[in-house]
C-alpha cells in the first residue's frame, strides 16, 4: 500500500522516499532536438529551391519571348511584304514590352524589377519610337499582342501595338 506523506511518497518495495516533482517538466533527448533541428533546414531549403526554380522560369520564359520574337521579325524580314498579328506569353510581372532608340538596346521590359535590355534585329526602330520613344505595347494577363508588318520596297519590319 502507498503511502503519501508531506509531499513524500513511500515506495514499500524499494523502502525510500522519493521526493514527487510537482512541476511539470517537459524533457527532449539530443535526437529528438536534432530532428526538429533537421526538419527546419530542409523545409527552408525547399522553399529557397523552389522560389529559384520559379525565378529561372520567368527568366526563361523572358528568353524564349524574345527568340520566338527575333524568328518572327526575320521571317517577315525576308518576305518582300506582309503582316501578321502574335500573341506572346510573358511572365505577369512585366507590365510592358518597350521599343526605344537605345545603343545599348531595343527592346526592353517595363516591370518593379530591372530587366536587362536586349537587341533585336531588323526592325525599323526610328519609325516604331518616331511619335514615342520609348514605344510600349502594355501586357494583359501574361499576354502581349504585336503586330508586324513589312510592304513593299522596305528593309525593315516595323511594330504596333493592337488598335
Amino acid at each position: 500500500m502507498n503511502k503519501r506523506h508531506q509531499g513524500f511518497f513511500y515506495e514499500p518495495s524499494f523502502k525510500k522516499e522519493v521526493k514527487i516533482d510537482k512541476r511539470g517538466q517537459m524533457k527532449l533527448s539530443f535526437g529528438m532536438i536534432f530532428s526538429i533541428f533537421l526538419i527546419i533546414i530542409f523545409l527552408a531549403f525547399a522553399f529557397y529551391a523552389i522560389t529559384k526554380f520559379i525565378n529561372l522560369q520567368k527568366t526563361i520564359q523572358i528568353e524564349s519571348f524574345s527568340n520566338d520574337l527575333q524568328k518572327d521579325i526575320d521571317s517577315m524580314w525576308t518576305s518582300p511584304k506582309g503582316s501578321q498579328e502574335k500573341t506572346y506569353s510573358l511572365p505577369k510581372k512585366i507590365e510592358a514590352v518597350c521599343f526605344t532608340n537605345d545603343e545599348f538596346g531595343n527592346l526592353m521590359f517595363r516591370s518593379s524589377n530591372f530587366i536587362g535590355r536586349e537587341n533585336i534585329e531588323h526592325i525599323d526602330i526610328s519609325t516604331i519610337t518616331a511619335s514615342e520613344d520609348p514605344y510600349c505595347i502594355p501586357t494583359i494577363n501574361g499576354k502581349v499582342k504585336l503586330i508586324m508588318f513589312k510592304d513593299f520596297g522596305e528593309d525593315l519590319v516595323t511594330i504596333t501595338r493592337q488598335s
